[in-house]
């Protein structure tokens, strides 16, 4: 299923087509489908947006009347998502159908990317990646050093679907997705009558004889679930889901697959029965240290001599074949997390009817974290206990050879490590008490405190509701004080009002200005939209902090440490200030950003919103917590971020070696002045 990656590049989509794009909802909340329908609404490609209202809510009636989208409502909710999408497929023609999920919104250019493979006329769908905005939550693991960040799906959008990809065998998520209107027709709609229609949906297709398409460039962006409570809701009903059509459909035994097909359906379905062979290595060293009765007869120097060499020879090759994405510990992690529900959802196998349940978008639910994790407490408990216990028989019994009382104290030892690991992060992670997440993106800022005092300060946390800044803040500012300003976007300013929320003082060094944390208070709404618009629906965090999903395999570790890409690998900017820049003599006056510290052995990076050329000469003052600094750098290279309202420059610079040589080009930067209301 992994041996073999597709390599697609999108083909250019034909003219004229007709496009409705299908965004189901039934509890979300208004803003939060709000977003998702500005980003639907601004993709390029001509199309017409529908909002199929589930819940029937006059809100959102008045969402699709104040955007221009087309709404749909149903009185009965037969079928659930399947039922909503054949219902709107019953009251629309267009060719082709695009499907959202309420909280993924596209990119600008996903229409332009997936139908171009509709050139053939056998294609029935392009899927593409769920990817996930909310890096804070329950899937995801980041490493703010090392620039990474994995999430619990990575292996499986980045690897498996694309191994399955090359044998026609890549299946419908739900979401993401673009489907030809005859295919769907073909096969009478949306699969019902199981709780993963998307699952059921791509079967009957492929049966039918019709292609998949599986476009691996990440094209738009959700919310993962924020806790362990949703994040497990959701596996169960997957695997459930799995369980019904897996019954319905007799992967292996039915007619209209190939046996690639077959293998790779059988594949992802058996999946979820890992939940009871992982329970059972959990509790095997607790039966072995109480009874004293061995996994295995023969233990000794003839066993490790092959179980060792066995067991690093399957890492390093799982390692391999995942491509950097399989990040085995987080993996055991995860598998420990989800063994239960896994085990659990199972039993869909035996189940006729169960009952559609949308995944909780909330950032915090705290109140059923300590039931889903009962399983690993239970692997806590009964594996702490089995220890002391198996220690107190060897030496009053003897009822195991020392090496089976080390060997098995070991493997408790590995699992009650495992469990509190799991234990913790999900305790950790309900903890969080925003409301929203905030995107770790850099953007300059000019700032008026109490109508007195303007400076300028850098965003380091944002979202439509409220933003981070850090700048030269008096340290008698209160909570509360009103505060307005302009940010700087990529496609113009946008001014901004709100109060400050709390301020936190660097305990490191007091004597720098504090950060301060603001709430936006929205005059208009479609001002708040501009905000929403440029932050949702790209990826752009990844690019700016220049952030990775992969990390080199044994083989590519063993052989970077040979060359001088692995040695000098050049890091990325730690810190970003806002910046007032001109340009070759030119006085301009614009904001953009650039990376600090700046000195003579540090990587020089520098963001604009306005293009400039290789070579220019750029005279900047930079402005921080503590002080305001003059620099000459000069532009050695550009690369071109695109953002969902305009293009980001992203430069790397150089200081100016001979000052003099500059000097007839620079012009001095006006000071910043106080507000008229000074």
């Amino acid at each position: 299923m992994t041996w073999r990656l597709t390599v697609r590049i999108a083909p250019p989509a034909s003219r004229g087509l007709s496009v409705d794009v299908f965004i189901p909802t039934f509890n979300e909340p208004v803003q939060l489908v709000r977003r998702t329908l500005l980003a639907t609404i601004h993709m390029d490609y001509p199309h017409e947006t529908w909002l199929l209202d589930d819940g029937n809510r006059p809100e959102m009636a008045s969402l699709a009347e104040d955007l221009g989208v087309r709404y749909l409502a149903r009185e009965r909710n037969t079928d659930a998502k399947a039922g909503n999408l054949n219902h709107a497929l019953a009251n629309s023609s267009a060719e082709f159908i695009a499907v959202f999920d309420a909280d993924h919104a596209p990119q600008q250019n996903f229409l332009t990317h997936t139908l171009g493979y509709f050139n053939d006329p056998a294609v029935a769908f392009v899927q593409t990646p769920q990817d996930f905005f909310n890096l804070d939550s329950y899937q995801h693991r980041q490493q703010t050093r090392k620039h990474t960040v994995w999430t619990e799906q990575s292996l499986f959008f980045r690897v498996i679907q694309r191994g399955k990809d090359y044998w026609n065998a890549a299946f419908f998520c739900g979401s993401c997705a673009t489907l030809r209107r005859s295919a769907l027709e073909k096969i009478g709609g949306f699969a019902t009558g199981t709780v993963t229609e998307d699952l059921h949906t791509s079967i009957r297709l492929h049966k039918q004889g019709f292609k998949s398409v599986y476009h691996a460039e990440p094209l738009a962006f959700g919310i993962a679930p924020s806790s362990v409570v949703p994040f497990l809701q959701q596996r169960i009903r997957w695997g459930q889901g799995a369980m019904q059509v897996w019954r319905q459909e007799r992967v292996l035994t039915g007619s209209g697959l190939t046996l690639a097909q077959r293998l790779n359906y059988f594949a992802s379905m058996l999946t979820y029965f890992d939940g009871w062979q992982k329970g059972l290595f959990y509790i095997a060293p607790v039966i072995v240290l109480v009874t004293g009765v061995m996994p295995i007869s023969a233990f000794g120097a003839e066993f490790l001599l092959h179980f060792i060499p066995y067991y690093l020879l399957t890492f390093w090759a799982f390692e391999e074949v995942g491509r950097g994405f399989g990040r085995s510990i987080y993996i055991e992690q995860y598998n420990m997390g989800r063994f239960a529900a896994f085990a659990w959802s199972t039993l869909g196998l035996f189940q006729r009817h169960l009952k559609f349940r949308v995944t909780s978008k909330d950032l915090s639910q705290a109140g059923q974290t300590a039931t889903f994790v009962l399983p690993q407490i239970a692997v806590i408990l009964l594996n702490g206990l089995a220890v002391p216990v198996g220690i107190f028989l060897f030496v009053y019994a003897a009822h195991l050879p020392l090496t089976g009382l080390a060997a098995n104290i070991i493997w408790a030892g590995i699992n009650l490590a495992l469990a509190l690991s799991v234990v913790w992060f999900s305790l950790r992670r309900v903890s969080y008490t925003r409301s929203e997440y905030r995107f770790p993106i850099p953007l300059p800022a000019k700032v008026t405190i109490k109508d007195r005092l303007t400076l300028y300060a850098t965003v380091d946390n944002i979202s439509s509701s409220g933003c981070s800044f850090y700048g030269a803040f008096p340290r008698n500012l209160e909570p509360g004080s009103p505060v307005q300003g302009v940010l700087a976007l990529p496609a113009g300013m946008l001014p901004f009002q709100g109060r400050v929320v709390s301020i936190k003082t660097d305990k490191g060094n007091e004597s720098r200005a504090p950060s301060v944390s603001c709430h936006f208070e929205w005059k208009n709404p479609h001002e708040r939209d501009r905000l929403d618009l440029f932050l949702y629906g790209s990826d752009l965090q990844w690019h700016l902090l220049q952030l990775s999903e992969r990390v080199l395999t044994p083989l590519e570790w063993a052989f970077s440490r040979f060359s001088e890409d692995g040695r000098h690998r050049i890091p990325s900017p730690a810190h970003w200030n806002t910046m007032l820049y001109d340009v070759d003599g030119e006085e301009t006056g614009r904001l953009g950003l650039v990376s600090t510290p700046l000195d003579n052995q540090s990587e020089r990076a520098m963001i604009t919103f306005t293009p400039l050329a290789t070579g220019a000469v750029v005279f900047l003052r930079s402005f921080t917590r503590t002080e305001q600094r003059r620099y000459h750098l000069k532009v050695t290279g550009v690369r071109q971020i695109q953002s969902p309202v305009a293009p980001i420059f992203y430069y790397q610079t150089e200081l100016c070696e001979a000052e003099t040589k500059c000097k007839e080009n620079f012009v001095t930067a006006p000071r910043v002045q106080p507000s008229s209301a000074a």
